[in-house]
């Protein structure tokens, strides 16, 4: 089974993602594109531009399309064009969100990680708290869009945890 974590920043998708791989071994973790294209040397402008959005879409695609079963995702293709979207609402995103849709569908389970409604991470100004609410709310409008079998989880982060092993097993039935 191939797993997706999206959401926005500082939504705790990190950790939870982290946590369900502990919970499944056999289960590869791919961490996320920002953190990889760092290792690899690219440059990230401090407030991240479009471009380095673009650039971690590219990667994120390739990931999903070069992975085999049983792998875990922090972050998708979905999120990362949200990112674009967010920061540049002139730009034409239509080729960029049908190639988002058909990495997407190489997707067995997206986990949607929101924006709590009493938020439960603090967010200081330099997380840039504006965007990540704008995300969001992209997210929240995208998120129908899809035909994959998807999970909002809400709630602690053991809360969050056991709803997504209990619907991994549920899938796997």
């Amino acid at each position: 089974m191939r797993i997706a974590f999206t959401g926005s920043h500082r939504v705790g998708k990190t950790t939870l993602a982290e946590e369900i791989a502990e919970s499944l071994p056999d289960y590869e973790f791919i961490n996320e594109p920002y953190l990889q294209l760092e290792e690899q040397g690219y440059l990230f402008s401090e407030i991240p531009t479009s471009d380095d959005y673009i650039e971690q879409f590219n990667f994120s695609v390739e990931q999903i399309r070069n992975s085999d079963d049983n792998v875990i995702f922090d972050r998708c293709p979905l999120d990362l064009l949200a990112y674009i979207y967010a920061i540049n609402k002139k730009k034409n995103i239509s080729a960029l969100y049908e190639e988002m849709t058909n990495a997407i569908a190489g997707i067995d389970l997206l986990v949607f990680v929101p924006i709590e409604t009493v938020d439960i991470i603090i967010c200081q100004e330099s997380d840039l708290p504006d965007l990540r609410h704008e995300v969001n709310d992209i997210l929240l409008d995208w998120i129908g869009d899809f035909s994959n079998e998807i999970l909002v989880v809400t709630g602690t982060l053991a809360n969050r945890k056991k709803q997504i092993l209990d619907k991994i097993i549920n899938l796997e039935k």
